[in-house]
C-alpha cells in the first residue's frame, strides 16, 4: 500500500508514469507497506511462466530474500529509480522516507536494493554510479543503513497513515526500534543470493 498522499503522473515517452507527493512527506514517514493484495509470486512459479508473463513482473515487480517477485497492487509498482533516493527500503517489508519529501516531489526508490536480475543504465543524474548492479545492496547496505536508521528515530513522532496496514503486534515491534528500545537490522537482510541451481 502506498502513502496515500501521492498520485501518478505522466513524466514522459522515456521515463514512462512516475509517484509524486500531493502533500508535505517528513522524512521518517512510511512510504509504503507490503499488504494482503500485493501479489507474491513464488520463484519455482516464475519459473514455469512464458517469457512475456517474466518480463512485466521483472519490469514492475521487485524479489524479496527469499526469491519471491513482489507485484504491487497499486501505484507503488510505478516508482522510478534514483541514485539519490528520498525513499529506501527497511527490512520489515516497508520503505520509509529518508529525507523530507516537497509536495509535487517524485517518490523515488534505489533499484541496486530491489534484487534485480539484469544490471541497467538509468537516466543520467550527476552520480558517481552509473549503471545499477544486481549485487549492489552488497557494496551500498553501509550507507543504506546509515540513512535508515536517521530516518527511523522520528518515525513514532509523525502522523503515519499506513500504520493500519501492520498487526498490532508488528507495530509495537516498529515503535520499539523506532524509540531505540530495539536495534534497527540492516537492509542487507533483503538480498537475495542467486544459487546456481535456482
Amino acid at each position: 500500500m502506498l502513502h496515500p498522499s501521492t498520485t501518478l503522473k505522466f513524466i514522459s515517452s522515456e521515463m514512462g508514469f512516475g509517484v509524486f507527493a500531493t502533500e508535505f512527506i517528513p522524512k521518517g514517514t512510511i512510504t509504503w507497506v507490503q499488504d494482503n493484495f500485493d501479489q507474491v509470486i513464488p520463484k519455482v512459479e516464475y519459473k514455469k511462466m512464458e517469457q512475456a508473463y517474466k518480463s512485466i513482473l521483472e519490469y514492475y515487480g521487485f524479489r524479496n530474500n527469499s526469491g519471491d517477485y513482489i507485484l504491487c497492487w497499486d501505484n507503488g509498482k510505478y516508482i522510478n529509480h534514483s541514485f539519490h533516493s528520498n525513499c529506501l527500503s527497511t527490512a520489515y517489508d516497508f520503505e520509509i522516507a529518508v529525507r523530507d519529501i516537497q509536495i509535487g516531489e517524485e517518490l523515488t526508490n534505489d533499484y541496486g536494493y530491489l534484487n534485480i536480475e539484469q544490471s541497467f543504465v538509468p537516466r543520467e543524474e550527476n552520480s558517481s554510479r552509473k549503471v545499477v548492479y544486481p549485487d549492489d545492496l552488497l557494496k551500498y547496505y553501509p550507507q543504506w543503513d546509515r540513512q535508515i536508521k536517521d530516518a527511523f528515530r522520528y518515525l513514532h513522532q509523525l502522523n503515519q497513515p499506513l500504520a493500519k496496514f501492520f498487526t498490532d503486534e508488528e507495530w509495537t515491534y516498529v515503535i520499539a526500534k523506532s524509540k531505540k528500545h530495539i536495534p534497527i537490522d540492516s537492509i542487507i537482510c533483503n538480498y537475495f543470493k542467486e544459487e546456481e541451481n535456482d
